[in-house]
């Protein structure tokens, strides 16, 4: 996937991305941070055609993305958005069942191929168990997790990941994740997502896109791109790199200067 040139901003005064260029490789995961309101949601959503460049295009499997049909496009890519709504009845199956919507035509029968997608995605998501819980009576992490699922019932080769982990504690973060890890290793998912957390982006990421005032700053591996002067140049925080032998590559804070 292919990004060349876009622009975006909401009005005359706001620009939210500046001749934006990049690619988006296929079969890895690739993580969009940055600094609040410097563009990576606002990436996420002119990718995933929720918002139209001013100027530039965007190019997926040699096709412009502006060329495909809301269906055509869904059969291609999933999007997970950053904050979701439900009729809180409304089952775990059920909500999984929407994102077959995509391959169906109008008042059209649920097919074998439907029905094997659905099982696939609630069997990823670990929510088999609870699939006839409704949404309200789900804890925050299984809430996220079924939106998930519904996304893959799509049956796509590219998700895309709005802040997933938002308003998640710690486990739920850690836990969805992993999740998002196997995907991509068992399955080959091509995943791209926004995080706020630098370390988790360091873990889970075979890149990273990084953003400072709707311009790409950096792009590569993050053992390449995150270094103790960029963090400083793009964040204005001071801190220590750390790479051990039993914990890997992170990022220890130090303070504000």
């Amino acid at each position: 996937m292919e990004i060349k040139d876009v622009t975006f901003s909401y009005d005359k005064k706001n620009n939210q991305l500046k001749s934006v260029t990049g690619e988006i490789e296929m079969g890895k995961i690739t993580t969009i941070i940055g600094p609040n309101g410097c563009g990576k949601s606002t990436l996420l959503g002119v990718m995933s055609q929720n918002f139209a460049p001013q100027s530039g295009q965007i190019v997926l499997d040699g096709k412009l993305l502006s060329g495909y049909k809301p269906k055509e496009l869904a059969r291609k890519l999933a999007v997970v958005h950053q904050q979701n709504e439900a009729p809180a009845d409304l089952t775990v199956e059920k909500l999984t069942r929407f994102g077959r919507l995509p391959h169906q035509s109008f008042f059209a029968q649920s097919s074998e191929e439907d029905e094997e997608a659905i099982e696939w995605a609630l069997s990823c998501t670990n929510l088999l168990s609870k699939r006839n819980l409704t949404i309200d009576q789900l804890s925050g992490g299984e809430r996220q997790r079924v939106w998930i699922s519904m996304a893959l019932a799509q049956k796509t080769n590219i998700l895309f990941l709005d802040e997933p982990t938002t308003y998640l504690d710690i486990y739920y973060q850690i836990e969805l994740l992993e999740l998002i890890k196997m995907l991509n290793e068992s399955f080959g998912l091509t995943i791209l997502m926004v995080l706020h957390d630098i370390n988790q982006a360091i873990r889970y990421s075979d890149q990273l896109i990084v953003m400072k005032n709707g311009e790409i700053a950096m792009k590569g591996e993050p053992h390449a791109v995150i270094t103790e002067a960029a963090v400083k140049a793009i964040y204005g925080v001071d801190v220590l790199v750390r790479n051990e032998k039993d914990t890997g590559f992170y990022l220890v804070p130090v303070g504000i200067s």
